[in-house]
């Protein structure tokens, strides 16, 4: 390996080349069409500071959209002889332009570049994920809907405690998905400033346009410090995981209540065929696998964070090379929880509810509190109220039975099973949506611009 960026100072043997890039080509073949972007725009910033003559930036701007386009294609790919995304780019130019390709890299570091290729790949993921999310909220809160008035126990201790219904249960994860969309804002956020220009972390003696080359690539802004963009290396990418990692926690919650809730002890939902798997042995099982494997993927994304967490939590100020093995983390992070919000869309909608199963599970018991409440609004203190109906089912009285509308009506709080805010949550849903795609629209445009209008959806 002798063609390298840094080529000037010498090659590596074998074995050290070897393992300093690791399989750092595999995960940049995700980053070549971020890099290729990128060089777009910092070509235009070299044009605006008169770097580059406008002939230059012409053919430098028509050779980089063909190989985006052929990146797209599956034309150009990173082979063994390159050792990053960055020297395959400038090869490709190289090998068409001759001592043109070789301005490209004046004014930046690989360090800015790899943080801006990390940064739109990832914003462009967040995107997708907070649709995703939006998406199963979208289910879960049409199947809350469906069965709202399906009345079951809710558990505490895994004891029965109070009457629930499924659309109270349904209704929390679309509401649980939500408050996931925070931490995924925050983390878009965080991502959505340029690296380009921070160089190394020092800056360089160029007056580079460092807000033109944001706008180009469809960034919010700048991160102003040079030294504070390279501190962030190593740091967004666990707030990402951290992000990520509350939707894992809640789709291995919502997957695990599906396991327990579908099985023979307690019946009140039934996997379908669909989305259900045999046994070699025993003809009549059929296993809840999808939702099995994705309480485990939840589990996935602890191991990620820890160790993007290890790599980066104890390195001091500027780059260093162990920021390089976070980045396959990072993205096996988007992947699997990706995979997950499309199985959980797909899956929750086709769960059927057995109402019967549900009713038998409602014993007299569980009416207690509706009973001691009963006598509070009676005029009894509730102390008073709750020691006598205790030592009552002591001796085996039970509380007077209530109908399912009973029970719910008597429930009309915010929140509360009568009560569960369902287009107050859809009306959120909307929202975000309409958000979410004035944000994409603004990010695809610029990037199509960028790649003239050749580019479309990366």
């Amino acid at each position: 390996m002798t063609d390298t960026l840094w080529g000037g100072r010498g090659s590596l043997p074998a074995l050290v080349a070897a393992y300093t890039v690791g399989d750092d080509r595999i995960w940049d073949q995700r980053l070549l069409p971020w890099d290729i972007l990128g060089t777009l725009a910092h070509v235009e910033g070299l044009a605006a500071i008169g770097v580059l003559t406008a002939a230059q930036t012409r053919t430098l701007r028509a050779a980089l959209r063909r190989a985006l386009s052929e990146s797209r294609a599956g034309g150009f790919s990173i082979s063994a002889d390159d050792e990053d995304v960055h020297t395959a780019v400038e090869r490709r130019l190289v090998g068409r332009l001759g001592e043109l390709g070789e301005r490209v890299h004046a004014g930046r570091s690989r360090n800015d570049q790899v943080l801006a290729d990390l940064r739109l790949f990832s914003k462009d993921r967040l995107l997708t994920v907070n649709g995703a999310v939006l998406d199963l909220a979208g289910s879960c809160t049409a199947f809350a809907k469906q069965h709202r008035d399906v009345v079951f126990p809710g558990y505490t201790h895994q004891r029965r405690a109070m009457p629930s219904t499924i659309g109270l249960w349904a209704a929390s994860f679309a509401e649980l998905l939500l408050d996931d969309l925070v931490p995924l804002q925050a983390a878009l956020e965080l991502v959505d400033r340029s690296p380009l220009g921070s160089a190394a972390g020092f800056g360089v003696p160029l007056p580079l346009e460092r807000e033109l080359v944001a706008s180009h690539l469809g960034f919010a802004g700048v991160q102003g410090n040079a030294a504070a963009v390279q501190g962030s290396r190593g740091k967004f990418e666990v707030v990402i995981l951290s992000a990520l990692w509350t939707v894992a926690y809640d789709l291995g919650k919502l997957a695990w209540d599906v396991i327990l809730f579908s099985s023979e002890e307690f019946g009140f939902l039934r996997v379908p065929e669909e989305l259900a798997t045999g046994s070699s042995i025993m003809p009549h099982k059929r296993n809840p696998d999808v939702f099995e494997l994705t309480r485990a993927r939840a589990g996935m994304l602890d191991g990620l964070l820890a160790q993007a967490m290890a790599v980066a939590g104890r390195l001091p100020s500027g780059y260093h090379r162990d920021l390089q093995l976070s980045k396959g983390v990072l993205m096996r992070g988007f992947d699997v929880v990706e995979e997950m919000l499309a199985m959980m869309t797909h899956a929750v909608p086709l769960l059927a509810v057995e109402r019967a199963a549900c009713a038998r599970a409602l014993t007299p018991e569980m009416l207690a509190t509706d009973e001691v409440l009963r006598r509070v609004r009676q005029g009894q203190s509730f102390r008073h109220a709750y020691r006598e109906l205790a030592e009552q089912l002591r001796r085996g009285v039970m509380p007077p039975p209530l109908t399912p509308r009973q029970i719910l009506a008597a429930r009309t709080s915010t929140g509360s099973p009568g009560n569960l805010g369902l287009s107050r949550v859809a009306r959120t849903i909307a929202q975000r949506r309409r958000e979410l795609a004035r944000r994409r629209r603004a990010f695809d445009g610029a990037l199509e611009r960028l790649a003239g209008r050749a580019g479309g959806k990366r």
